[in-house]
């Protein structure tokens, strides 16, 4: 139903990005703050961090999009702008910058900040940066704001997908970052999604709550929940399809394509986690229902002790079960399975609660791939779910023992 394309965020119609360096970091290779337009006045979305601590960006981003409507977005890197006693004067004032920069309204803009908490952020670095980040503003800068919004991270997280709604051809887009500080309920994790679909503001936030629910809340890196995570949307509705509300049949067609394209950007999350080699996808089935198998995916893939094993090549799937013991839902232990599996091959470690005799070495050779699979059946009932993660490495330390300093 819908292929992957070129061209990220401004792949939809009606979006330019742009990304430049304007000092917040101190690297002058490193482009620091991003900013997506759109050409028209868009349906807007956005899901946040359960954090009760929330970054200043947030509370001016919530009030903006109270009419569910928003026209671009600007985010820096190197500064979190959060816990400071000027913090929202300071997202507005970012607001008023972007609405410069992009000709738009100070209201129809969504804000964040992501970095380090608790230090004070220079506006004059961004203010200074107004001219050129509206010049920078093309077709071609989506990959650049897809730079500047990261921190640690590695790898720049960028896909768009087309899709056909309604009869019409419509294109979805998306940027993230996220790298470490980042748990289940979203974290230090920001993701802006741009779409040409023309979609109702109720349906839109239905919609981005669903794909968030299976993709972005089912990362951890290392279960710490950040203060500024934020997925938001905007659809500039240039596709010329009818507006899709809950009770349209294009709706679930769209919930699919943006589940799809969410999923796609949290496997970069998880795979990007800081100091990370392996990518590793926990798939439960046989839950009792949807939330019991949520809970046990996530318990398994945030478990310090099961990361670490993985990290090692270690085929301890006591680990596994002692996660899933203290996942907080009933299960039937001594009817579990458990197994491993990567490109090398797959390996049934664990039997009803029970482990089995294997090959150690084959399980070797499975977990040194740097995608792993841990396969959990319940026998609870018919729901399932998977999550993502990584890896727990020396180079985790290494990188936030000296974070901020």
């Amino acid at each position: 139903m819908f292929s992957y394309i070129d061209g990220g965020v401004t792949a939809p119609k009606g979006f330019t990005a742009a990304g430049v360096h304007c000092g917040i970091r101190k690297n002058r290779s490193k482009l620091d703050l991003a900013l997506i337009k759109g050409e028209v006045l868009c349906t807007a979305a956005a899901v946040y961090t359960q954090n009760l601590v929330k970054g200043a960006p947030i509370l001016v981003t919530k009030e903006n999009l109270q009419n569910g409507h928003a026209q671009a977005v600007i985010c820096n890197s190197g500064n979190a702008n959060t816990c400071n006693a000027d913090g929202e004067e300071k997202a507005r004032q970012m607001c008023e910058i972007a609405a410069r920069a992009a000709g738009v309204k100070p209201s129809d803009v969504i804000v964040a900040s992501t970095g380090v908490i608790g230090q004070p952020l220079p506006i004059e670095p961004i203010a200074n940066a107004e001219q050129a980040l509206g010049k920078a503003l093309s077709l071609s800068g989506g990959s650049d704001a897809a730079k500047a919004i990261m921190t640690t991270d590695t790898m720049e997280k960028s896909y768009a997908l087309e899709c056909t709604l309604g009869g019409r051809s419509c294109r979805m887009g998306g940027i993230a970052k996220g790298s470490g500080m980042i748990h289940p309920n979203m974290a230090t994790m920001l993701c802006f999604l741009t779409c040409d679909a023309a979609v109702e503001p109720a349906a839109l936030d239905k919609a981005l709550h669903l794909a968030v629910a299976d993709t972005f809340n089912m990362v951890s890196v290392d279960g710490d929940t950040s203060t500024n995570d934020m997925v938001s949307i905007l659809c500039s509705g240039l596709a010329g399809n009818e507006a899709i509300a809950e009770e349209s049949p294009s709706f679930a067609p769209f919930v699919e394509a943006l589940t799809d394209l969410c999923r796609t950007l949290s496997r970069d999350v998880a795979k990007d986690g800081e100091g990370a080699t392996k990518l590793l996808v926990c798939q439960v089935t046989g839950g009792a229902n949807d939330a019991s198998a949520r809970a046990v995916a996530k318990s398994v893939i945030g478990s310090s002790l099961f990361k670490a094993a993985m990290f090692g090549a270690d085929a301890n799937w006591g680990r596994v079960l002692c996660a899933i013991g203290y996942a907080g839902v009933p299960v039937n232990i001594n009817q579990v399975d458990v197994a491993f599996s990567s490109k090398a091959g797959e390996i049934t470690v664990c039997q009803n609660g029970a482990g089995i005799d294997f090959s150690e070495e084959l399980a070797a050779r499975v977990l040194k791939e740097d995608e792993i699979t841990v396969s959990i059946t319940l026998r609870d009932g018919t729901s399932a779910a998977t999550a993502y993660g990584c890896d727990l490495t020396y180079d985790y330390v290494k990188i936030n023992g000296d974070y901020r300093t």
